[in-house]
């Protein structure tokens, strides 16, 4: 008897454990994509840049090459990420509900290609001016490679993940596990969190912190009136 109610159990760990081994191998399959054309990837990151960056030894391009491949594996396993979480959680859904996850798998990819490229366009490059602009001549300046694609990647990975929150918070009204009041409830402890998690990821100085700290919001507002607008249709279906 005991057995037999465990089994439910075992059998939902073992499909944990299968999604996360798909994820596993598609992530590592699209890593190693990703490495063949590395070069051509840091070439286009770094056009902007006026100087060559600095290497201290070979293993540092090994280590910046790395990171590249990491960030773009991870943008092309948003949709199979996202896929086999819906195909986990699917089998406790309702038909239509159903039927609607597959609807978001596109947003999530499109919306971290785009908090990519609002960090990588917008706050990457202000950032960095206003941290040049302190130098004033003062230093000689010198960006070792791997430093250089830990502070971009810094910026720009936590942002695009972040943008992915419309997308989270349709997808849970959606299923029935938070309301628009609930959202506007928490709003407070959800900008104190918004704004922690901003002051973290950025450098130490006002302009950085507000820069990322007003889109977050505005992304919280845009959440909540999305929101509004599937729970209504939920509730007139």
């Amino acid at each position: 008897m005991e057995q037999t109610s465990s089994m439910p159990v075992v059998n939902h760990l073992e499909e944990l454990r299968t999604r996360i081994i798909i994820i596993g191998l598609g992530f590592v399959a699209f890593f190693i994509l990703s490495f063949i054309y590395v070069k051509e990837i840091y070439e286009f990151l770094i056009k902007d840049i006026d100087h060559k960056l600095t290497i201290l030894s070979p293993v540092d391009v090994i280590w910046a090459y790395m990171m590249i491949s990491v960030v773009v594996a991870l943008t092309f396993s948003i949709p199979l990420i996202t896929y086999q979480i819906w195909k986990y959680v699917s089998p406790g859904l309702k038909k239509e509900e159903r039927s609607a996850g597959l609807f978001y798998i596109p947003i999530f990819l499109l919306l971290f290609i785009l908090g990519l490229c609002f960090g990588f366009y917008i706050i990457f490059p202000l950032v960095m001016n206003f941290l040049m602009s302190m130098v004033d001549g003062q230093f000689e300046t010198m960006f070792t490679i791997d430093r250089y694609f830990k502070f971009m990647f810094s910026l720009t990975v936590p942002i695009a993940l972040l943008f992915e929150l419309p997308a989270v918070v349709l997808f849970l009204t959606k299923i029935g596990l938070i309301t628009p009041k609930a959202l506007v409830v928490t709003r407070k402890y959800a900008y104190f969190a918004l704004v922690c998690v901003s002051v973290f990821i950025t450098p130490p100085d006002f302009l950085s912190d507000v820069l990322v700290i007003i889109p977050l919001l505005l992304l919280y507002e845009v959440s909540i009136t999305l929101s509004r607008v599937i729970y209504r249709k939920k509730q007139s279906d």
